[in-house]
């Protein structure tokens, strides 16, 4: 996918090599919703080359801790069970990475009775794993076990060519990480031999000339979006909301070139603005009580490095 849209790039550039400078001199400034996204902005900013202000609106915590986990906990089933009507239950899934989409993945995949295991390279997140009852080990260590694969990570060659030929009969393997480069797609599709198989739109059967064969889900693309419809209409709502006020705040203001973040009292009220629609009722603090706290009785309730 990011090939494609590098060539797009390339020959509008050719047919006019100015044309991308006359639209960055007219951009106020941009907000961006996805890691990945987010990334190539502090990788820009590092070199020099971002040329105007950006918001980050996926590390807002109503983004990432809504969208991320709880969306990617519905909409990554959701894809699976369409594409392929499997019953995950008694399955043993390998979730490729334990962030917040991560940790969406594997409490899916748990809730439906699957043995989840997680593989990582974050220290950290992967002691988070194992506190909570996973397996982490590595991807090589569950070839010939693993019934389910899933890619989480934003990080390329995740599940490489040589896993995929020593993996189980008949596992399945799709990615709701970000492009589909988390799996070796291209290199599936050009090992000797190999035969390809279509089984219906987004759901490819390959099979090895060692006998033993794989499902790719999507094509290695999103599989929450491409064999289903993305997360639910009420979580996109909190990463929306998000969105408008970044836009809006954007407009109405003149930030210097550089990464910025929405304030914590904007990050809160997006999550007011729907505690409403699920019955929620908030405790409210008095004077005295937020005197104590050393915050005011209308918030924002947690400092900047706050860890939800």
């Amino acid at each position: 996918d990011f090939k494609e849209l590098m060539l797009k790039l390339k020959e509008e550039y050719e047919r006019n090599n100015t044309r991308w400078r006359k639209v960055a001199e007219n951009i106020k400034g941009v907000s961006e919703e996805t890691t990945t996204g987010v990334h190539r902005l502090y990788q820009m900013l590092e070199k020099n080359e971002l040329l105007f202000s950006a918001i980050n609106v996926n590390d807002s915590v109503t983004k990432s801790k809504f969208d991320n986990l709880y969306g990617c906990r519905e909409s990554l089933a959701d894809g699976i069970k369409r594409a392929t009507d499997v019953m995950v239950a008694g399955k043993t899934v390998v979730v490729c990475g334990y962030g917040d989409v991560g940790k969406g993945c594997v409490q899916s995949m748990r809730g439906f009775g699957a043995r989840v295991i997680v593989t990582e390279v974050d220290p950290i997140c992967a002691l988070q794993a194992a506190m909570e009852g996973y397996k982490v080990t590595t991807v090589e260590d569950t070839l010939g076990e693993g019934d389910i694969y899933i890619t989480t990570t934003g990080n390329r060659d995740i599940i490489r060519i040589e896993h995929m030929s020593k993996m189980k009969d008949q596992a399945i393997v799709c990615n709701i990480g970000h492009f589909d480069n988390e799996i070796q797609v291209d290199k599936l599709e050009s090992y000797k031999d190999i035969k390809k198989l279509n089984i219906k739109p987004q759901v490819d059967k390959y099979i090895f000339p060692e006998g033993h064969e794989i499902f790719l889900l999507a094509e290695g693309r999103l599989v929450n979006l491409g064999c289903a419809t993305g997360h639910p209409s009420f979580v996109m709502s909190n990463s929306f909301t998000n969105q408008v006020l970044a836009q809006i705040d954007l407009w109405t203001k003149n930030y210097d070139v550089g990464v910025y973040m929405l304030p914590k009292e904007l990050d809160e009220e997006v999550a007011r603005l729907h505690l409403s629609k699920i019955g929620v009722k908030l405790t409210k603090l008095t004077k005295e009580q937020a005197d104590y706290l050393g915050v005011k009785v209308e918030g924002p309730y947690k400092s900047d490095h706050y860890r939800y």
